[in-house]
């Protein structure tokens, strides 16, 4: 496993060291929440950037599913902390209240449907969103493995980090097959360097793994 977890280092691309960015310094955040496969903000196109799907996760070591779910499919606000690595962006949702519903703007445009990219089979280090973004060194690898495991549990979106770029990102937010939640028969394999399968999806800026709970190892592939 030490072998396995050093090959990974050293053969996947450095994003970078990530960390805390108060992009919205005070501010809010607002777009169309969606709750599956983990509660996504999907930000309409503003100020020349186009549209943008974040991922949401709590202060501590848990989600905000419990605080979304009344809110599916409706406009909300947010505010909170980013913390971001390479193309990884989620929000720490925080300040009071730190969700909420809102009355959507007149010229509101719906999110695109999503659009598949077809069937892959990759390779790579399942993570916890918000620590392998920088909450927490190390974010990866074997000695973050129980830490991931407890943030995954409790709601924080997983990620898939690859050993090479899908549509050029080097990570992709995980669900199971169904477009819920990770399986969580696939705890017993973060922090290690394995081969997935399954179906991409894109969301405005956000690609998505649905995955199959069959493992390969990916040590050497």
């Amino acid at each position: 496993l030490v072998s396995a977890s050093l090959a990974f280092s050293l053969t996947t691309p450095n994003p970078g060291a990530g960390g805390y960015v108060d992009e919205l310094k005070g501010g809010r955040l607002s777009g169309v929440l969606e709750t599956r496969p983990y509660p996504i903000l999907r930000v309409p196109a503003q100020d020349g950037r186009g549209p943008r799907a974040i991922m949401l996760s709590g202060q501590g070591k848990a989600g905000v599913a419990d605080e979304a779910v009344s809110l599916n499919g409706q406009w909300a606000e947010v505010s909170g902390i980013f913390v971001k690595r390479g193309d990884l962006d989620m929000l720490l949702v925080g300040g009071r209240p730190g969700l909420v519903g809102d009355d959507p703007p007149v010229d509101m445009v719906q999110p695109s449907a999503p659009l598949s990219l077809g069937r892959w089979r990759l390779t790579g280090e399942i993570c916890d969103g918000k620590c392998y973004a920088g909450a927490m060194r190390p974010g990866t690898g074997l000695a973050h493995k129980a830490c991931a495991n407890l943030c995954i549990t409790g709601g924080v979106p997983p990620v898939f980090v690859t050993t090479s770029p899908v549509e050029g990102r080097s990570f992709l937010l995980m669900a199971g097959a169904d477009g819920g939640p990770l399986p969580p028969e696939l705890l017993d394999q973060t922090a290690v360097r394995i081969e997935l399968e399954g179906d991409v999806e894109q969301r405005d800026d956000l690609l998505i793994f649905r995955v199959e709970t069959t493992v390969k190892p990916g040590v050497g592939s």
